[in-house]
């Protein structure tokens, strides 16, 4: 495993469809530098989202520490980032999820999102986001689900211009855009 550069965080950022393997594919590339901190953003808000966290968390190994943080994201770093040799968030379109049931607008997302990319460039950790990439599929009937999954494209584009590496994972199969 490659070491974050001395003195800056490396930054990698896996995106992919729904069950596309972007999860297991984030825990691979994060290494086994310890210690280690699964970031959660999800919220078992219902049966099936508690499930789902489930099986995620029975996918990683015991030395992994994990918080559920499901909208304070920079703020988190902030404090505790420096803890950590390797960080990965999962995932970035819940954390939009959450901020956007606290009623934010894009442009306070858009602010959100560039204090959380200056919270880990401020770490010397290994982070590795994983993020859903929404614009591939069907366009959504409605309008709120558009504004959405547009919102959820830009944000990904802003952490994929900071990012060092950049993987589309599909099937399973991580593949390196940058």
């Amino acid at each position: 495993m490659k070491k974050a550069r001395k003195g800056r965080s490396k930054l990698i950022l896996v995106l992919g469809g729904a069950a596309s393997g972007k999860s297991q594919a984030a825990l691979d590339l994060a290494g086994q530098a310890g210690p280690k901190a699964f970031v959660a953003t999800g919220q078992a808000l219902d049966l099936e989202m508690e499930a789902r966290i489930e099986r995620h968390r029975a996918t990683r190994s015991s030395d992994w520490e994990t918080a559920e943080v499901p909208a304070d994201l920079a703020l988190w770093v902030g404090e505790n980032g420096m803890n950590y040799q390797t960080i990965v968030l999962d995932c970035l379109t819940l954390w939009l999820s959450n901020l956007r049931g606290h009623r934010l607008h894009d442009l306070a997302v858009s602010e959100a999102t560039a204090e959380l990319l200056h919270a880990i460039r401020a770490t010397r950790a290994r982070v590795v986001i994983v993020s859903n990439e929404l614009g591939l599929g069907l366009v959504p009937a409605t309008t709120a689900v558009r504004a959405f999954r547009d919102l959820a494209g830009r944000v990904n584009q802003q952490v994929a211009a900071e990012a060092d590496e950049v993987y589309l994972t599909i099937s399973g199969c991580p593949l390196r855009l940058k």
